[in-house]
C-alpha cells in the first residue's frame, strides 16, 4: 500500500521538483513483478544483500526466515546534495507511514485541498485527512485548518489562567492515537491586566496523527474494505481586544477508507528461500 500511495502522489511530487524511489532487500526479479502488478513507475531499487539498508541504519535485526535482512519501513528525505534531511520511521514493521502524512509534515502546499468545511464560532474551520484509502498499520495524518478573523485570538496549550484550544479525539481499537501537534505560539500582551499570554491568531494548522491497528482481527474483518470514522471535539475560548466569548466546542470527524492489505506474492520461483 505504501509504494502504491506513492505512485499515486508522483505527479504532486514531480510538480515541486522532487523525486521518488524506494529501496528494499528484495530481488530484481521480485520487484519488477510487483512493479508490474501495481503499475509502479518510479524506481525500486534492489539491494538484495542489504548493504545499504545497513549503512543507513535501517536494518530490522529482529526480522528472522524470509524477513531476514528487511530495513524497517519509513521514509528519507534528501536534498540535491545528498544529505539526509529528515528521517521518518516505524520500530514496528506493520506500521507505516503513509505517503500523505510526509507531505503534509515535509510539503504541505502539496496536499489536496479537499478539505471539509465544519460550522464554528468566531473561526472558520476546516477538516482534512491525509490518506484514503489506507491499509492497515497506515499512519495518517487528520488536520483541523484553523482561520480567525484579524482582532480574534485563542489561547495556545501551555497558557496558565485561561482556557487554551485543544483536539481532542474519541480513542477506539481500531486505531491508536498520537499526541496532537500545535504549531508555534505567539506573545501577546494584554495591556488591561499587563500580562502576557501565548496565543494563535490568524491561521494555523492542528496535526494529529493516527495508526489504523494491523492485528489479525481487524484485518480479518475488512472484507473488501471497511469504513471507518473517526470523532472528537476542538474545545477553545475566542477572544478580542474588548472581550473573552463563552468557551465553546465544536463536534469533528473524518471518514476514510481502510482497505484489505495485497497478500499477493511473487511467482514461487523467484521468492525468497
Amino acid at each position: 500500500m505504501q509504494l502504491v500511495q506513492l505512485q499515486q502522489a508522483q505527479k504532486r511530487f514531480a510538480a515541486h521538483g522532487l523525486g521518488l524511489a524506494a529501496i528494499s532487500y528484495d530481488s530484481e526479479a521480485i520487484l519488477k513483478d510487483f512493479a508490474q502488478r501495481q503499475k509502479i513507475a518510479y524506481p525500486l531499487l534492489s539491494d538484495a544483500g542489504s548493504e545499504i539498508i545497513t549503512k543507513f541504519g535501517l536494518l530490522n535485526t529482529t526480522a528472522t526466515d524470509m524477513s531476514q535482512g528487511m530495513a524497517h519501513p519509513g521514509f528519507l528525505y534528501v536534498d540535491p546534495q545528498g544529505v539526509v534531511k529528515e528521517k521518518f520511521f516505524e520500530d514496528a514493521y506493520t506500521n507505516r507511514f503513509t505517503a500523505g502524512n510526509l507531505m503534509m509534515k515535509l510539503f504541505p502546499e502539496l496536499v489536496d485541498t479537499n478539505a471539509r468545511r465544519v460550522e464554528a464560532p468566531h473561526m472558520e474551520l476546516r477538516l482534512h485527512v491525509s490518506d484514503s484509502p489506507v491499509g492497515p498499520g497506515s499512519r495518517v495524518s487528520l488536520s483541523v485548518d484553523v482561520a480567525l478573523p484579524a482582532d480574534v485570538h485563542v489561547y495556545a496549550p501551555g497558557v496558565t489562567g485561561y482556557r487554551p484550544i485543544a483536539l481532542e479525539l474519541k480513542p477506539s481499537v481500531e486505531f491508536a492515537l498520537r499526541p496532537p501537534q500545535y504549531p508555534a505560539s505567539k506573545i501577546l500582551f494584554l495591556p488591561a491586566i499587563k500580562e502576557k499570554v501565548p496565543v494563535f491568531e490568524g491561521k494555523f494548522k492542528i496535526i494529529q496523527d493516527v495508526v489504523i491497528t494491523a492485528d489479525r482481527a481487524f484485518i480479518g474483518s475488512l472484507g473488501s474494505g471497511k469504513d471507518l470514522t473517526i470523532e472528537g471535539q476542538l474545545r477553545y475560548q475566542a477572544c478580542d481586544r474588548q472581550k473573552c466569548y463563552l468557551p465553546t466546542q465544536v463536534p469533528v470527524s473524518w471518514n476514510l477508507k481502510v482497505v484489505p492489505m495485497d497478500f499477493t506474492r511473487a511467482p514461487e520461483a523467484i521468492r525468497h528461500r
